[in-house]
């Protein structure tokens, strides 16, 4: 599976952006999506999961309620919608695509493909 991320940009506090990731070579349909950022200085975190099999969605804490994971099967592609956007969510966002179980999804170990990053700036 070849995954592109796109969508970053900067946007001012309270702002959104929408980020996706495009799947070629395979189908999401069986593989969990996971969104993964890394801000400047500090290691990977999970954002959220689209888990297959319409389970559902998973998030970070400080991003419920603010930011939306989803998917459009028929163009293969999972998005990523941020709403009220903060400071703190700078980071380069990447896209993840794997089978992680429960206890495992918010592992960046637990993702088999993964896109580029794509960087995200929240800023006045």
């Amino acid at each position: 599976v070849q995954l592109q991320a796109s969508g970053g940009g900067l946007v001012q506090p309270g702002g959104s952006l929408r980020l996706s990731c495009a799947a070629s070579g395979r189908t999401f349909t069986s593989y969990s999506v996971g969104w993964f950022r890394q801000p400047p200085g500090k290691e990977r975190e999970f954002v959220a999961v689209s888990k297959w099999g319409n389970s559902n969605p998973f998030y970070r804490d400080s991003v419920k309620g603010r930011f939306t994971i989803s998917r459009d099967s028929p163009k293969n592609t999972v998005y990523l919608q941020m709403n009220s956007l903060k400071p703190e969510d700078t980071a380069v966002y990447y896209c993840a695509a794997g089978r992680p179980i429960t206890s495992t999804m918010r592992s960046d170990t637990a993702y088999d493909y993964w896109g580029q990053g794509t960087q995200v700036t929240v800023s006045s």
